[in-house]
C-alpha cells in the first residue's frame, strides 16, 4: 500500500506517525473543555465527538463517541468499528466534500492534553520474547536451564493490576519495597535501587468472550494496540517472585501511548511468527500470519540531557502473538471484557542492541551500557524513558506517537512515623 493523501497537509508530510493510513483514536481535552474521543491526523486532533452531535458521523446503536471513552464503540462490534473508520476515510480524504464544516473541528495536538484512551477492565502481562525469556534465564538460571519447561508450549503470563495503568507522560515514582540483596541475612524495606522498563505491545480487546476461543476469533476480538512500558522493580521482584511470580515489583505503574492504533491500519503489515522447534498443541496454531512488522526503539534522557536511543528491536521478534495469547487465557473459561488489556511481553531481539530492558541491558547491572556521556545499570531518578514505533509502507508509516514517563525520586519512608 503507498500513502493515501488527506486534505490535512500535515498527514502528507513525510515521517508523520498520522497519515490517512492511520486514524488512530484518543481521547483529549483542550482549555476550558473535558476529555472527549478525537482522531489523530497528521499533526492535528478531529474531535469526532462534536462530529457525532452535528450528525457528520453517524453509528448505528449510536451515540458511541460521546463518552470520554473508546469503550462503547469497542463494545458495538466489528461493523461498527468498520463504519466509523469508512466515514473517517471518506471525510479526511483529499477532495472531500465537507472540507471547511470539518476544519472548525480540527485541534493542534501541540495543544492538546492526552487522557488514557480506553477504561482498563482487566490487564495480563505475558513473558513471550525467546530471546528475553532466554536472556534472562541465563542470567539467573544458566544458559542450560534459561527457559522453563512449559516455555516452549504456551503463553506464559500473570494477572496485573487495571488500577496501576496511567497514560504517556505520567510522571512515576520510584517504589518502596521488601529488598533482599546478597549481603543481606534479612529483608529490609527501601526504595527500589533496580529500577527499570520493559517495552512491550498492549492488544485491547474490543469485545468479550464467552468461553475458550479460537486464535482467530481471538485475533477478530483485538480492537487495536499501544506501546506499553511494563515499569519494574527488580530487587523488589528478585525477592518476592518465588513461588507465585509478579506482585508488587510490577504494580507501581503500566505507561500506554494515548493513540489507539487500530488492527485494521495495522493489518497490511502482518507477518508470522517463528518456526517452532516444538509443535504447538492444536488450539494455539494459528491459521495465518498474526504478529505485525513495527519498528521499535527506546530513548533515555538523564535530568537536563539529550535523549539517548539504547535499544531497537521490532515486535515481529515475539514467539507468542496476542492472539495465541488471547486463545490461550480464555481456556480455562475465564471471561475476557471489554477493554481488557493484555502486554506482549518484553520485546528483545538478538543482539544487545535489541534488548527490551535494562536487565538485558546492562545483564544485570555486571555491564553498563553509555547513555551521552553517563552510564546507566538502572533507571535513576530524573531520568525519562521514551518509546517510539511504527510500522512502516510504501512512502508512509502507521506510528503510534509517544509512550514517555519521568522518574521521580522515592517519598519519604511512608512508615517512619510507626503508622
Amino acid at each position: 500500500m503507498s500513502l493515501d493523501r488527506s486534505w490535512v497537509e500535515s498527514a502528507n508530510e513525510a515521517g508523520t506517525d498520522f497519515p490517512l493510513n492511520n486514524l488512530p483514536y484518543g481521547v483529549f481535552s483542550t482549555p476550558g473543555g473535558g476529555p472527549r474521543c478525537g482522531v489523530a491526523i497528521g499533526d492535528m486532533i478531529l474531535d469526532v465527538a462534536a462530529l457525532e452531535r452535528a450528525g457528520i458521523i453517524a453509528l448505528q446503536g449510536g451515540p458511541l463517541l460521546q463518552a470520554a471513552t473508546w469503550n462503547p464503540l469497542m463494545a458495538a462490534g466489528a461493523e461498527a468499528w468498520a463504519a466509523l473508520r469508512s466515514r473517517l476515510r471518506e471525510l479526511l480524504a483529499e477532495g472531500a466534500s465537507q472540507v471547511e464544516a470539518l476544519r472548525a473541528h480540527l485541534v493542534p495536538q501541540a495543544g492538546a492534553r492526552m487522557h488514557l484512551p480506553f477504561t482498563v477492565a482487566e490487564f495480563t502481562d505475558f513473558y513471550a520474547s525467546r530471546h528475553h525469556a532466554t536472556n534472562v534465564g541465563t542470567m539467573f538460571r544458566g544458559a542450560e536451564n534459561a527457559l522453563p519447561p512449559n516455555w516452549l508450549s504456551m503463553p506464559i503470563g500473570y494477572n496485573g493490576r487495571a488500577s496501576s495503568v496511567v497514560v504517556s507522560g505520567t510522571e512515576i515514582r520510584r517504589p518502596w519495597g521488601q529488598i533482599k540483596g546478597p549481603e543481606d541475612a534479612l529483608p529490609r524495606f527501601a526504595p527500589s535501587a533496580r529500577f527499570d522498563f520493559e517495552l512491550e505491545m498492549g492488544a485491547i480487546l474490543g469485545q468479550p468472550s464467552n468461553g475458550a476461543v479460537s486464535v482467530a476469533e481471538a485475533d477478530a476480538m483485538i480492537f487495536g494496540y499501544v506501546l506499553l512500558n511494563d515499569w519494574s522493580a527488580r530487587d523488589i521482584q528478585a525477592w518476592e517472585y518465588q513461588p507465585l511470580g509478579p506482585f508488587q515489583g510490577k504494580a507501581t505503574a503500566t505507561s500506554i501511548s494515548p493513540w489507539i492504533v487500530t488492527a485494521a491500519a495495522l493489518a497490511p503489515f502482518r507477518t508470522s511468527t517463528p518456526e517452532r522447534e516444538r509443535d504447538l498443541l492444536p488450539y494455539l496454531r494459528e491459521p495465518g500470519p498474526m504478529l505485525y512488522d513495527i519498528e521499535l526503539k527506546v530513548e533515555l534522557a538523564p535530568e537536563g540531557a539529550g535523549p539517548v536511543t539504547i535499544a531497537r528491536t521490532n515486535y515481529r521478534e515475539m514467539y507468542y502473538s496476542a492472539a495465541q495469547q488471547l486463545a490461550h487465557h480464555t481456556t480455562s473459561g475465564c471471561p475476557m471484557r471489554v477493554g481488557d488489556l493484555l502486554g506482549s511481553g518484553t520485546i528483545s531481539g538478538p543482539a544487545r542492541e535489541s534488548r527490551g530492558a535494562l536487565l538485558e541491558l546492562s545483564w544485570g547491572g555486571r555491564e553498563p551500557i553509555a547513555v551521552g556521556d553517563q552510564t546507566r545499570s538502572f533507571i535513576e531518578d530524573g531520568d525519562t524513558l521514551r518509546f517510539r514505533g511504527h510500522a512502516q509502507g510504501d512512502g508512509y508509516r502507521v506510528g503510534f506517537g509517544e509512550c514517555t514517563g519521568k522518574v521521580l525520586p522515592a517519598l519519604d519512608d511512608p512508615y517512619e512515623d510507626g503508622c
